[in-house]
């Protein structure tokens, strides 16, 4: 406990990594006050119904994503989903526009082009979002004397107008924390969101234990084990590596390398889950879409599919999920490993992996190695995805609690404290300081 005092010391000694820190909960604290602003025109008092109706299901996962603001019809109900899911067409058109892999392929003028190409998707996916959002309210319990100017125009047309203003607000927050800030901005809002309805959840799954008989103080007790032991779980599935040796070539006074005399062995650090967290909010992105698409219709199938589509502990709901968990991973992990490039960069710098050969031989072999312990990866990922289904059939758990035992909450929140604990970790090694994740004595800095 003193080490850990001592490092949260050493943080504050840093003032690049202090001002990060303090500017990345001031822009969290702005996207939390944001969530509680209620859109102009509609009676906070008469929200009770649809807080009620958004506390489990599919809603459930939407409104955790927007940190409750989707429950409070506030100016950021649509979050920043939006953002997510035209970063998903844009990376799937990536692979057959050809204009888009070109400027893939060009470096930091092709990704911001990219991010300007996303941005605009976002806004259009908003103006569609917007006002479907704002018709679907009464049919999740909002009464039509909530609405004070009535749902004609004038009260739609601005509300769609703050609707939208409000996700590129959320975006830009997002982006300014992961300029100036520590982590990755979009994900530390999401993440933020979910912790948000978490104690609620906790509240609620215990009075049903407690107040109901069901279970009482022990089972609540077994189940934070259990609990704990998913959380590591979820680390050792994030953390894990695949090392593969490297030999370089000791270099001579001449300039050219020695035969057969190599320098120490060294390793490329390959991550059993590559893709991270990304692959779990794409898929959970794209099962809004089967519920949303057959809700257009009347007909007795598409009743069938929205039914099975808006139930998330069904076995239809679950089975797509974790396919996509798995497919996502693989196009993730294909796009942000860049296998071929690894192995130009380590021909160039006169290193080897022994027994193989440098160049295309290389990158074959780390391309394969990749699609082998991405597979156990995937699999990994999907069944803690899918675990709350299987603790509220068999152990009667409450929805709401459920979908931080395991899941999508449970994965993100675990993958971005992760990222962001190493970005501090850095900072930390960077200026010779213990890090969050190292152990040791302090190494003093030497001018």
């Amino acid at each position: 406990m003193k080490k850990f005092f001592e490092t949260l010391s050493n943080i504050w000694k840093i003032e690049e990594l202090k001002s990060r820190i303090l500017v990345t909960l001031g822009l969290l604290l702005v996207y939390r006050f944001g969530t509680q602003i209620v859109l102009p025109g509609i009676d906070s008092v008469q929200l009770a119904e649809l807080t009620s109706n958004t506390d489990t299901g599919l809603l459930g996962i939407l409104n955790a994503f927007t940190g409750g603001a989707f429950a409070n019809a506030s100016v950021f109900a649509l979050g920043i989903m939006p953002y997510i899911s035209a970063s998903i067409v844009v990376q799937l058109m990536g692979i057959a526009i050809p204009y888009l892999q070109k400027l893939q392929k060009e470096g930091e003028s092709g990704r911001k082009t990219i991010n300007q190409i996303t941005r605009w998707l976002t806004i259009a996916i908003c103006v569609v979002q917007a006002p479907a959002y704002l018709y679907g309210l009464g049919a999740l319990g909002v009464p039509d004397s909530a609405f004070l100017l009535g749902k004609g125009l004038d009260f739609i047309i601005p509300s769609v107008i703050i609707l939208v203003t409000g996700t590129i607000f959320a975006m830009w927050l997002g982006e300014k924390i992961t300029d100036k800030g520590i982590g990755n901005g979009i994900s530390l809002l999401i993440m933020v969101g979910i912790i948000a309805v978490l104690p609620q959840s906790f509240v609620q799954e215990f009075a049903s234990r407690v107040n109901e008989n069901n279970g009482g103080l022990m089972l609540i007790l077994i189940e934070l084990v259990i609990w704990f032991v998913v959380i590591l779980a979820s680390i050792m599935l994030i953390m894990a590596t695949r090392q593969i040796p490297v030999q370089y070539a000791r270099r001579t006074t001449t300039g050219g390398y020695e035969k057969n005399v190599f320098g120490s062995r060294q390793y490329i650090p390959l991550k059993l889950n590559a893709s991270g967290v990304m692959p779990i909010i794409f898929a959970q992105a794209i099962m809004f879409v089967p519920g949303a698409l057959a809700g257009l219709s009347n007909s007795e199938a598409a009743q069938s599919v929205k039914a099975a589509f808006m139930d998330i502990f069904g076995f239809w709901y679950n089975l797509v999920f974790a396919l996509l968990i798995i497919i996502f991973t693989y196009f993730y992990t294909a796009i942000t490993v860049p296998t071929n490039k690894m192995a130009d960069d380590l021909k160039r710098s006169g290193g080897f992996i022994p027994g193989i050969k440098p160049g295309k031989e290389t990158g074959d072999y780390l391309d394969k190695i990749m699609s082998l312990i991405t597979f156990p990866g995937s699999i990994f990922l999907a069944v803690i995805a899918i675990l709350p289904a299987f603790v509220v059939k068999i152990v009667g758990m409450q929805q709401g609690w459920a979908l931080f035992y395991g899941g999508t909450s449970l994965l993100i929140m675990v993958g971005v404290a992760i990222d962001t604990m190493q970005q501090v970790n850095s900072y930390l090694l960077n200026r010779h300081y213990d890090g969050l994740m190292k152990t040791g004595k302090n190494r003093k800095v030497v001018a």
